[in-house]
């Protein structure tokens, strides 16, 4: 192996303890990818970009001719399509409620990391490496102070129903009469059962107890179950 062949090896190592990093602050969460899968993007784009790089000197060595057409840049450029079908898998809808959009832009970013640390970018990758953890980690913890000194609460409900004409119009009036703004509302027939599902992201000032309106909303007549899911 020359010192052509070690630089290679460890542009790929770099990658890999990258992605190491970030993954051990995504695994930590019980998210959907982990320390693995970012090791794994990241050393992989890694060695996209070496093969794109590299990839036709194999030609120079062997005297053999050159493709037409090449053009190093292709292989590369398909990691970022296919990281979009890595990530779309992260992601996971729960009702009206979607989880898992910072773990898939965060597998987005390792792999432009690793293909920069395969480019030999080292103070690049490593930079971003260092923003990408400051965003995850001191970022999260300041957006959880704003969100609770926030002015309103939010909730996400789920709330089973007979299939009564008006239910709708007495459910979103006692919210109304009560402060509170419905952001989105799904409605879902059940008709076999005779029943209407509706899932509700509600804005509650926190000048009102959201435990009270909860209570209000099972009080009305009609509804069968509720059950607040975020």
């Amino acid at each position: 192996m020359g010192s052509h062949d070690w630089e290679m090896l460890m542009r790929l190592l770099l990658a890999a303890v990258l992605g190491g990093i970030v993954g051990i602050e995504r695994g930590s969460g019980d998210r959907p990818a982990g320390f693995r899968t970012h090791i794994l993007v990241c050393a992989g784009a890694a060695l996209f970009m070496l093969v794109s790089m590299y990839g036709y000197d194999y030609y120079d060595l062997h005297g053999e001719e050159f493709p037409r057409n090449r053009d190093s840049s292709r292989i590369a450029a398909q990691v970022v399509s296919g990281i979009g079908f890595l990530g779309a898998g992260t992601i996971m809808h729960e009702g009206v409620t979607v989880r898992g959009l910072t773990t898939a832009a965060s597998l987005w970013m390792i792999s432009a990391i690793g293909l920069a640390a395969g480019a030999g970018m080292y103070i690049l990758s490593i930079g971003s490496t260092a923003v990408m953890m400051v965003t995850l980690v001191t970022f999260h913890s300041w957006e959880k102070r704003f969100a609770g000194s926030s002015r309103n609460a939010r909730r996400f409900i789920r709330i089973v129903a007979e299939n009564e004409p008006g239910i709708i119009t007495n459910i979103t009036a006692y919210l109304t009469e009560n402060g509170v703004k419905v952001r989105t509302l799904n409605v879902k027939n059940n008709s076999r059962k005779n029943e209407v599902v509706l899932e509700l992201y509600l804005k509650i000032s926190k000048e009102r107890d959201d435990i009270d309106i909860i209570r209000g909303l099972q009080s009305i007549e009609g509804i069968i179950t509720l059950e607040n899911v975020g």
